[in-house]
């Protein structure tokens, strides 16, 4: 299974490298199933029973969320697009999207606003499977440590008062109507101007994407003795007029100077738990006095949280001059 599982990984991938090139003839059931050395039937059963989907109808809604993104940014024309990402015609573009998003291609590229798509499959979100690491391997990276400012912005997000922890954070908005993992980060992938987003065309559903914990009176107590409430959006322009999904929330986060502890790129399978030890003992043994700064605890306040294995993954906590 865990090959499978590796496997999976590197193919969505693949398939939505493909989408990018219009490599049609690459995302047939038989060419997929013969490249990962599985039978077309054995291929077909384990995708659907990990993605709760068939393959094809998996690779319409990600066509889908190409072309909405190419439909919102670009001044093509709805046929180019819709023959771009493997339609027929207007007529059938027209058809799957309104069934996907319940709006037409025309009426969305007038008036733009936030709708689920389909996020990309993550098979080894050890967070979203509560593993919370699976490799004791020690990685060989250091932890930097350095001050920076952040400019005025908008953060757009949920927020849980009781949750601990990325896993428990999502266990609980899944019991909230139209809070669960996969439409908020569909919603939240389909809105523009996100300044972590990777830009170019990735539609990679965690593009721009971040966890956040919020000084918050009515939060949970955490182990610095701060009340917290963790939240999970995308920070944006601080002059962000856009549409606000009704499930979420959007704070002015003022300019402030903030502590980033960051490591490189590692390898998830093997370093995941590794890194985050290494990074919270960087975070517990930094000598804030000796720095002339102290966290900055006033309510209000962020605290940003990026796990990207193929960039980093850091800690970006609010300080303020002793």
């Amino acid at each position: 299974m865990s090959d499978w599982y590796r496997n999976i990984q590197q193919l969505v991938d693949d398939m939505d490298d493909c989408i990018r090139r219009k490599a049609n003839d690459d995302l047939t059931l038989s060419h997929l199933a013969s490249r990962y050395g599985y039978s077309e039937y054995h291929f077909s059963r384990k995708f659907r029973e990990i993605s709760g989907m068939s393959l094809r109808d998996y690779l319409r809604y990600r066509k889908l969320a190409f072309a909405l993104k190419q439909l919102r940014d670009s001044e093509q024309s709805i046929l180019e697009i819709a023959l771009d990402y493997g339609f027929s015609s207007h007529e059938a573009f027209t058809r799957a999207f309104r069934e996907a998003y319940g709006i037409s291609p025309s009426q969305y590229r007038q008036h733009p606003m936030p709708v689920v798509l389909r996020t990309i499959l993550k098979p080894f979100d050890c967070y979203l499977s509560e593993m919370g690491g699976i490799s004791m391997h020690n990685t060989q990276s250091s932890v930097k440590t350095y001050f920076i400012t952040i400019p005025a912005h908008k953060f757009l997000h949920i927020r849980n008062y009781e949750s601990i922890g990325y896993w428990d954070f999502w266990q609980k908005q899944s019991q909230i109507p139209g809070q669960d993992c996969e439409t908020i980060c569909g919603l939240l992938d389909s809105i523009s101007g996100k300044l972590d987003d990777m830009g170019g065309d990735s539609a990679d559903s965690g593009s721009g994407q971040i966890m956040a914990f919020i000084n918050e009176p009515e939060g949970r107590l955490c182990s610095w003795g701060i009340p917290l409430a963790e939240a999970y959006g995308v920070r944006l322009p601080a002059d962000f007029d856009g549409v606000i999904p009704p499930q979420m929330q959007l704070m002015d986060v003022p300019e402030g100077e903030y502590l980033v502890f960051e490591h490189g790129p590692f390898d998830f399978q093997t370093e995941n738990a590794a890194v985050e030890a290494k990074i919270e003992q960087a975070m517990k043994a930094f000598d804030y006095e000796a720095s002339g700064y102290q966290l900055d605890t006033a309510p209000g306040r962020v605290f940003y949280f990026y796990h990207d294995c193929t960039r980093y993954w850091k800690y970006v906590r609010p300080v303020k001059k002793v």
